[in-house]
Formats: C-alpha cells, sequence, structure tokens
C-alpha cells in the first residue's frame, strides 16, 4: 500500500491563496448586497417624503396666502416629512408650488425663523433649514372639550380606516411597500422625544400608499389637531407598545392586501387613542 504524500510547501500557498480569494469575493458580494439594500432603502425614504411633500406643498387659497403658507410649511416640519436639519426647497420652488410670490414665502420664512423652526445659512452650502431642536409645544393654556375631541378622532376614523382599507385594496410598488415597512421601523425605535413626530410619519405613510393624493392634506390636517392634544397628555410606556403592536399589524395587514383586517386594526388603534385622551383631558 502505497503512502499519501505529504502536500508541499507551494501547494499549501496555492490552496491558501484560493482559499483568500474566496472569502474576499464572499465579502465583496456581501457589501455589494448591503450597498443595494441601503440604496434601495434610501430611495424609498425619499420617494415616500417626496409624495407626502408634494401633497402638502400645493397652491394655497388667494385671499389667505400667507397664513396658508404658514400653514403648509408648519405641516411639513411639524409632521416629519422635512426632519430636523433638512433643508426646504429653494423659495422660488416654494412660490411655484404654493401659488404665491417669492415675497410671501419670504415672510412666511421669516416668520417661522423667528418662531424657532426655521434657521437660515448663508455662504456656497446654504440656506434656509429645519431646526435642530424644534420648539415645544405650548399645551398650558390649552383646554379641549370632549365635542372637540370626538370631532378631530370621528374624522381620523374616517379617514384613515378608510385609507388603510383602500392601501390593503391596491397593488403597492416595491417602493411603496419598503417606505412603509421603514416609517414602521422608524417609530419602532423612536425616541420619547421623537415618538409624536415619526408616529405622524407612519400614518401619513399610509394615506399615501392609499393612492389618493388630495386625501394627503386631509389627514395632515386633521393629525395637527390630534397632536395639539395628545402634546397634552404623557406619553405612556404600556400604551406606546401596544400602539407599535397594531402599527404592525396594520403595516402587515395592507402588505398582505387584508383590507378589512387594515380597516379594522386602524379603527381600534384610533379608539385606544380616544380613551386616553377623553381620559386625561375631559
Amino acid at each position: 500500500m502505497s503512502a499519501v504524500p505529504e502536500p508541499t510547501d507551494e501547494r499549501l500557498r496555492e490552496e491558501q491563496t484560493a482559499s483568500d480569494e474566496r472569502l474576499r469575493e464572499e465579502q465583496t458580494a456581501s457589501d455589494e448586497r448591503l450597498r443595494e439594500e441601503q440604496t434601495a432603502s434610501d430611495g424609498a425614504d425619499a420617494t415616500a417624503e417626496q409624495i407626502a411633500a408634494d401633497a402638502l406643498l400645493r397652491p394655497v387659497r388667494p385671499l389667505n396666502a400667507f397664513e396658508d403658507t404658514v400653514e403648509r410649511l408648519l405641516q411639513t416640519i411639524r409632521l416629519g416629512v422635512l426632519r430636523p436639519g433638512e433643508s426646504l426647497p429653494p423659495e422660488r420652488e416654494l412660490a411655484t408650488r404654493l401659488g404665491v410670490s417669492r415675497d410671501t414665502v419670504r415672510e412666511a420664512i421669516k416668520s417661522l425663523a423667528d418662531a424657532g423652526y426655521l434657521v437660515s445659512r448663508r455662504g456656497r452650502y446654504g440656506g434656509t433649514f429645519i431646526a435642530d431642536a424644534l420648539p415645544a409645544p405650548r399645551t398650558g393654556d390649552v383646554a379641549f372639550s370632549r365635542t372637540d375631541i370626538d370631532d378631530a378622532l370621528r374624522l381620523r376614523e374616517i379617514l384613515e380606516t378608510g385609507a388603510a382599507r383602500m392601501a390593503a385594496c391596491r397593488t403597492l410598488s416595491a417602493t411603496e411597500r419598503e417606505a412603509l415597512w421603514s416609517r414602521l421601523l422608524d417609530v419602532r425605535g423612536a425616541a420619547p422625544q421623537d415618538y409624536r413626530r415619526l408616529d405622524s410619519r407612519l400614518h401619513l405613510a399610509i394615506t399615501e400608499a392609499a393612492g389618493v393624493p388630495s386625501l394627503v392634506p386631509l389627514v395632515a390636517q386633521n393629525r395637527m389637531r390630534l397632536n395639539e392634544m395628545l402634546d397634552c397628555i404623557p406619553l405612556l410606556p404600556r400604551n406606546i407598545a401596544h400602539s407599535d403592536e397594531q402599527h404592525e399589524a396594520i403595516v402587515m395587514a395592507i402588505l398582505a392586501g387584508d383590507a378589512d383586517g387594515a380597516a379594522q386594526t386602524m379603527a381600534a388603534h384610533v379608539w385606544g387613542s380616544a380613551a386616553l385622551l377623553h381620559g386625561f383631558l375631559d
């Protein structure tokens, strides 16, 4: 019986080189997949934010051009469509999209800068940016009646339950599906000070997924009313955990095409908020 020859140093070096090359190829492929996934996620975020911005930054009523311009800009800021540190579109673009003069846009921006929502920077990379720390809501002198709360919540049920149902009935694009999932992950990992903003972004993303652009500003306007009320009550960890479960169930139902499940869970979610608002504010 012949002996098995011992591997030579040259053969060992060749095998090691081949092994190293396989590892490098596998690492390169893994890095490329991660970059593609990140690019897809970033693209979904950018597309979702663009859809929401397009829906909110649309022509205002001519009789109240300044006030409506301030309101639209505030909606994009307070509902998280534009995040702290992000830049506003240029004045000329805003004027065109809102159907107002550049002077009106300039006055609205100055008013919001004076109020602490915007900051202006000069230089090559200058412009108007969302403030890194937004003003805290003023809730000390605010009082809401049961009628106020019911009005906002019943309108919310009509708008957002319908939006969830319609989104589940649509065939969503890969970008729309990724945007919904990304918004869900954002709110699940939110710090307390960011929760309301990221929660609003998720609900706007669900509304956008319904495919009815004119619905987005209606939900956004009502969401502003609702957030004024929610800012008057504490964030309760158990409620946040329950809301996270409901958010996931709503998004999963939409992605699965389960219209009844999406609508029913959204309705339950709305009235969970109603119970807390009535309990704290009635």
